[in-house]
């Protein structure tokens, strides 16, 4: 894992560094700048040979050993550059995070304060701040009862590296430095590698172990995580760290397609970003959105998780950084999304153990709520790179102390006797009506599926059969949205309501480890003809007024949205009367009250150039001498009906079809 976080850890200490002296040689110097951290170790441990007090040479060995992932190692040369009066904003953070590491909380909590009381650097005081209450935070993870049962996987490890194990059809892939010989010169140890071998579950088949093709791997840099779309034809892994200036520096994601069982030639995303750490890619259950880690600018801290969206296209754009309740000032890395809709991840900043600590997102009661997996999952050392090939059990990598050598690869099972899962699921069908005035299904249509927030969860454009499918969570409110551009028909955009309030399975009805629940609902979006006419719910008014009451404007701002929805149209609203009444006061009435609405609608920021009121009394009726109080309310009515279509909107391209014709970084999946 070592290899993979380099770059970005190695821009933020130079950034971090404000050592005004340099008694130390320029030849370790250029190591440390170039990333070369082994060789940087060696040349300032020569300083400390003839001047052990050397204060900046124990910063930097310290230094090195935390960037290349040996952060307890640090630990004696960061007690030495303190004592030795060094002055840099950095230091006494760091010496705090390197005796968490190594297990001593007591110890870096102490550490921690000393710190606090003598810095004003303000990103660090905020993140020493954080890392107080992280571990306090600590002891009530610690006292979660725990159902995991954690083992190494002896067959598969080595001295070396093992880490981010992912399994596709019987295979077992995973990343390893073991038989290269080629040295990476950030750690002093060889490039990594992509591994399989075969596997029923957890049972290795050592044997079958074996690098992937040479057309994936390259022994002169550093090939890392590896994640499947859900048919196993697209594969994206990380590539980079070099570490030469000719050769790839960045860490960068690439893509590669299988095609008559053979992998083709490996092309870099177009959501990479130049000079930036993209790694440790995963898709999403349905393979419409990729995650990702990235150090790219204007994210929150070290390295932030990332989504992006696929086309049908196979291209990757409206690239999103997942914000502030997934990531910190610190690392989030490796996420992966279990098939219960969780995202699992690695990060160092939430409250963890040491290093990085495996984290799992889930959503509850429309929030996201992030839990510590705990002991024994979790170490003082770094925990990372998760997946579960059942929901009940899977793989995962440690650095912890009692392995094989460097990270390793173990497996867990969770025993929990109630562990039981439910996922819920909105499937639809987007319609519209027929000149018959029948449903017919309506295809081509984008779908949106938003939370109660108004924040776009998922969208989708369906096929011809009109279906979409999205995962939704219990206690929840959402609102579909349809909207069909394509074709010489316009439609009206449209919004529905859905919540899943009040449809939960309970808990003591389950009785498998995981239950589908599916809810079914249409989504009809009308045709933008002119004249249409339209009924809204009924909008009450008080006897012989017209004042719009509240229960009023919750059915008008249902208008306002499709004004706003579809800009295009100008309509008329009209309000109706039954007969009860002479002709002239009820149009009196009619009138007043349509007038009263436009005013409503005008005041929630429409155009009154879109709108024209009309006052129609008791001239038309829908139930000709109405005798029930139902069928006179079937009269009293308001509607709204379309005057001018306006242009038709032009289809605008999506992000993946501009970026097509810019013809550039082109990643291979549409071919």
């Amino acid at each position: 894992m070592n290899n993979t976080i380099q770059k970005h850890t190695l821009k933020l200490v130079v950034m971090s560094l404000l050592i005004t002296s340099c008694s130390v040689s320029k030849k370790a110097n250029k190591a440390f700048e170039n990333g070369e951290f082994q060789e940087s170790i060696t040349q300032y441990e020569n300083i400390l040979k003839k001047n052990p007090e050397d204060p900046e040479a124990n910063f930097y060995v310290a230094e090195s050993y935390r960037l290349s992932n040996r952060a307890s190692r640090a630990i004696p040369y960061y007690q030495k550059a303190i004592d030795n009066k060094l002055d840099n904003d950095s230091l006494g953070f760091f010496y705090a995070y390197a005796l968490k590491t190594s297990g001593d909380y007591d110890q870096a909590g102490k550490q921690l304060d000393r710190f606090i009381a003598s810095t004003s650097n303000e990103l660090y005081l905020k993140r020493a701040n954080d890392e107080i209450q992280n571990l306090n935070y600590l002891e009530e993870v610690k006292n979660k009862k725990s159902f995991f049962r954690v083992k190494n996987m002896d067959k598969i490890n080595s001295p070396y590296a093992e880490y981010s194990p992912v399994y596709e059809d019987g295979l077992l892939y995973f990343t390893s430095n073991r038989s290269n010989n080629k040295i990476y010169k950030a750690t002093g140890t060889p490039f990594s590698n992509i591994y399989t071998v075969a596997t029923k579950g957890a049972k290795i088949d050592s044997a079958t172990i074996k690098p992937i093709s040479d057309i994936i791997n390259d022994n002169n840099i550093n090939d890392g995580s590896v994640t499947f779309s859900p048919d196993g034809k697209t594969m994206i892994f990380a590539k980079g760290n070099s570490g030469k200036k000719k050769g790839t520096y960045d860490v960068n994601l690439f893509s590669s397609r299988l095609r008559n069982g053979i992998w083709t030639e490996p092309k870099q995303l177009n959501i990479n970003k130049l000079n930036s750490f993209d790694s440790s890619p995963a898709f999403s259950r349905d393979g419409k959105t990729l995650y990702f880690a990235s150090d790219r600018s204007g994210g929150l801290g070290g390295t932030d998780l990332y989504s992006a969206r696929k086309s049908a296209r196979g291209r990757y754009s409206k690239v999103k950084n997942l914000g502030s309740t997934i990531n910190t000032p610190g690392n989030e890395m490796f996420p992966y999304i279990s098939d219960d809709g969780n995202m699992y991840f690695s990060s160092d900043g939430h409250p963890g153990f040491g290093g990085l600590d495996l984290f799992y997102a889930k959503r509850s009661n429309g929030k996201t709520i992030i839990e510590n997996m705990g002991m024994p999952v979790n170490s003082n050392g770094d925990d990372f790179g998760i997946y579960l090939f059942k929901p009940d059990r899977g793989f995962f990598t440690s650095n912890r102390e009692g392995g094989h050598g460097d990270d390793d690869i173990y497996t867990f099972v969770n025993e929990d006797p109630d562990l039981k899962i439910v996922n819920y699921f909105l499937r639809g069908v987007t319609m519209t009506h027929n000149d018959q005035d029948s449903l017919v299904i309506l295809p081509k249509t984008k779908v949106e599926l938003l939370d109660f927030s108004g924040e776009i969860l998922e969208d989708m454009v369906t096929g011809d059969d009109g279906k979409f499918l999205f995962r939704v969570y219990e206690h929840e409110h959402y609102q579909l949205i349809g909207e069909h551009t394509r074709g010489s028909t316009q439609y009206l955009k449209t919004r529905a309501d859905f919540t899943t309030f009040g449809k939960s399975v309970p808990q003591e009805e389950l009785k498998k480890l995981v239950t589908n629940v599916h809810f079914d609902t249409l989504l009809v979006l009308e045709k933008i003809e002119k004249n249409k006419t339209f009924v809204l719910k009924n909008i009450y008014y008080d006897l012989d007024k017209w004042d719009i009451r509240p229960d009023a404007e919750i059915e008008l701002d249902k208008l306002v949205q499709i004004l706003v929805d579809n800009p295009a149209i100008k309509i008329e609203l009209s309000s109706h009367t039954d007969d009860r009444a002479p002709d002239e006061y009820n149009m009196t009435l009619s009138d007043k009250r349509a007038n009263s609405a436009v005013r409503y609608i005008i005041s929630q920021g429409i155009d009154k150039a879109r709108m024209t009121a009309k006052g129609y009394g008791e001239t038309q009726l829908i139930i000709q001498s109405a005798q029930t109080e139902e069928e006179h309310q079937v009269n009293r009515r308001t509607e709204f009906k379309i005057l001018e279509l306006g242009q038709k909107p032009v289809e605008e391209k999506t992000e993946e079809e501009s970026a097509d014709d810019e013809d550039r970084f082109f990643d291979g999946e549409g071919e």
